[in-house]
């Protein structure tokens, strides 16, 4: 089977460089048409650029069809503008990749809020908006995919970067809703954790690491979590060429006593509650409230 985006509109946030640079070559040279968003900043989020321009040049030469777009994810109206720019030209927008990203890595007691909040405007709130631009047109169209981008740091913690992984964490949740929300308008919505050798980890990979990391490996992945067959509500780990699952698991957990519900039953009680034996992956929150039923239900 040959995955092809013929007829299919796309967008890609922060795609003028990158991840967002592969991400929108790859779909263009399946025959997507492409929207290269990028605000052409610095790795910390500041200056500007021409690199949006520079990717459709390069789509273009291929003979792929392209329009850029330097607005800011941040700047919701600027977002709208964005997608009625898409739909003016093609009709349509069938794929969002929310890509665009900053750092402003410190550690916690160095960081100042105004670190905090940018990378978290950029990440989880530049995202939404994004997403909210697209949300009635997939809706109404029956036909959306979706793909947020998250990171080790989100789902595992890193050191000096605490604003990073409070976004990233974030967006993940984000994608789980979405998805229970679009999934009978056949808009699906799923999570990439990248490991790519790109100017935002330049500094954090050897050189031959660098080279093995080159976005282009995880291309692969994204394209799949947005075609026309993608599952929803994964969150799928790439780099390297290795494609990963990871999951939000839950365990039965333990019943404390009626007459022993304290601090020190908990701590008694930690191995069992701890025990990964018959552990869920929960497909939404309200299977949480389930699972405590059952464990009440067993004694």
């Amino acid at each position: 089977m040959t995955i092809s985006f013929e007829n299919r509109v796309a967008i890609v946030t922060g795609a003028g460089g990158g991840l967002g640079r592969a991400y929108a070559l790859g779909l263009a040279r399946r025959g997507a048409k492409v929207v290269v968003n990028d605000l052409g900043v610095a790795r910390d989020g500041t200056g500007h650029s021409d690199a949006a321009l520079a990717v459709v040049e390069q789509i273009r030469a291929e003979g792929g069809i392209a329009i850029s777009n330097g607005g800011s994810v941040t700047e919701y109206d600027q977002m709208v503008a964005m997608v009625e720019q898409a739909k003016a030209q093609w009709g349509r927008v069938d794929i969002l990749i929310n890509n665009a990203g900053i750092l402003r890595d410190k550690s916690f007691a160095k960081m100042e809020p105004g670190d905090f909040d940018r990378v978290v405007q950029v990440h989880l709130v530049g995202s939404a908006n994004v997403t909210k631009a697209v949300w009635d047109t997939m809706r109404q169209q029956a036909y959306g995919r979706i793909l947020m981008t998250a990171s080790s740091t989100g789902l595992f913690g890193n050191f000096g970067q605490a604003n990073y992984g409070a976004a990233k964490l974030g967006l993940v949740g984000f994608a789980k809703t979405l998805h229970l929300e679009g999934a009978k308008y056949n808009v699906r919505v799923n999570t990439i954790v990248p490991v790519a050798g790109t100017r935002m980890t330049e500094d954090l990979f050897p050189a031959d690491a660098f080279k093995a990391f080159a976005p282009e490996n995880v291309v692969p992945a994204a394209l799949y979590l947005v075609s026309d067959d993608a599952p929803s509500n994964v969150i799928v780990g790439a780099g390297a060429g290795v494609v990963q699952t990871s999951y939000v698991t839950l365990t039965p957990g333990a019943l404390l006593p009626e007459n022993d519900r304290t601090p020190e039953a908990v701590a008694r009680l930690w191995d069992k509650i701890t025990d990964r034996t018959n552990e869920i992956v929960p497909q939404s929150g309200n299977e949480q409230s389930a699972l405590i039923f059952k464990t009440l239900q067993a004694g």
